[in-house]
């Protein structure tokens, strides 16, 4: 279920944290008008109460009346104003503790007699009618009210190995999760034009059967971490690039470095931005700009191609050592997505191409150092530790 066009998305997470008033989305949106991006996703506190939390107010899903004084509609229609599609968060399976719901038991998963309750959360059992026809009216019908065209479903805590009602806890679980899974046809055959993101909740989402029934994946939170390249690279050999979505967080107290790194790794899936997009510098601005325009040109190989890795194998994600480089390719053209960790070991990477004549069509990398093609291999001299360069070739 790829989006024509694969095009580049942000969400404001890492930007309010928490926070995604009617004000601060207008003018996120405004900052974004004209970029190419396409999807603007307001993230989880929309609906806290005042003063209180995003974690634990989930269940109810009415906006909170101070963030937006006019209704959700009207920020939705700003962000559209701009140009850009609205999306919003839902952790849609869950109840917080500080909901009024939380105390309806009788609507939430139990084992062995006792209410399943993990942390500040406590799940709605998909079994029962009544819970999809609350969800009915707070998740699709707030959708449509709103006029979103994308939604973004978070799952932040794990049920456990079973639940009661059926004849093994096992059993019961499944009987849950396929009424989930039914709840998510429901969405897509109500609304057949909504973007819909599975959150995998570190990743154990991402399966087929949940894959099959959402546009793409997101993968973790590890939102500003070094790792992102080495997950978004490993994931090729579990699910589509097209359909997983990988983070750049841009901070504008970052050097260029740092920002083509997260750049580079958005290339191996679904770039999807966040951060400090409008208080960027003109030149962390320009080499957005470039990355966007680029991502755009390299959307059909990402979207249909075949990935190979290159480089050392990594050992220890949190102090990734020596460098990697993806290569996807299809019949016109060739993705090179290269990143260097601590201790590269080589001062210039040679990375093999595919057979055939290849011309460099497209770049990205932080101080302008060209790459070059000889007997068949990409070579990069790159600046450094924890560097990262884009290259798009057409045969």
């Amino acid at each position: 279920m790829s989006i024509a066009g694969d095009p580049v998305m942000f969400n404001e997470w890492t930007t309010s944290w928490g926070n995604p008033s009617h004000a601060n989305m207008s003018a996120l949106a405004e900052s974004l008008r004209g970029t190419g991006i396409k999807y603007l996703v307001m993230d989880a506190g929309w609906y806290k109460p005042a003063g209180g939390d995003w974690s634990t107010a989930q269940g109810e899903w009415v906006p909170n009346a101070t963030m937006y004084p006019h209704g959700l509609r009207a920020t939705a229609d700003a962000i559209r104003a701009c140009g850009l599609v609205p999306g919003i968060w839902f952790e849609l399976e869950v109840i917080g503790s500080a909901s009024p719901l939380f105390q309806r038991t009788d609507l939430m998963l139990h084992r062995d007699g006792r209410v399943v309750t993990v942390g500040s959360r406590r799940f709605l059992d998909l079994r029962k009618p009544e819970v999809v026809a609350h969800l009915t009216a707070r998740v699709i019908d707030l959708l449509r009210a709103g006029n979103f065209g994308y939604l973004k479903v978070d799952y932040n805590e794990n049920i456990g190995l079973g639940v009661d009602g059926a004849e093994s806890p096992g059993e019961a679980l499944r009987q849950h999760l396929a009424g989930v899974q039914a709840f998510f046809r429901k969405l897509r055959t109500e609304l057949p034009e909504l973007v819909i993101e599975n959150c995998s909740s570190g990743g154990h989402r991402l399966e087929p059967s949940m894959m099959a029934l959402t546009s793409m994946s997101s993968f973790s939170d590890a939102h500003e971490c070094r790792e992102i390249p080495i997950i978004a690279a490993n994931l090729h050999r579990v699910m589509l690039p097209c359909q997983s979505q990988v983070w750049a967080v841009l901070r504008a107290r970052t050097d260029l470095r740092r920002i083509t790194y997260l750049l580079a790794g958005g290339f191996l899936g679904r770039l999807c931005l966040s951060g400090d997009f409008a208080a960027l510098r003109p030149d962390q601005r320009a080499l957005v700009d470039q990355a966007i325009a680029l991502y755009g040109r390299a959307a059909p190989v990402i979207r249909r191609g075949r990935s190979r890795r290159h480089g050392p194998d990594v050992t220890a994600y949190r102090h990734a050592q020596g460098w990697q480089a993806v290569v996807r390719a299809n019949d016109r053209l060739a993705l090179v997505v290269a990143h260097t960790f601590a201790a590269p070991g080589v001062k210039t990477l040679r990375i093999p191409l595919p057979p055939g004549r290849w011309r460099v069509v497209g770049e990205l990398h932080a101080d302008r150092r060209k790459v070059t093609l000889k007997r068949g291999e990409c070579h990069w001299t790159h600046p450094g530790e924890w560097s990262a360069c884009v290259v798009l070739l057409r045969r």
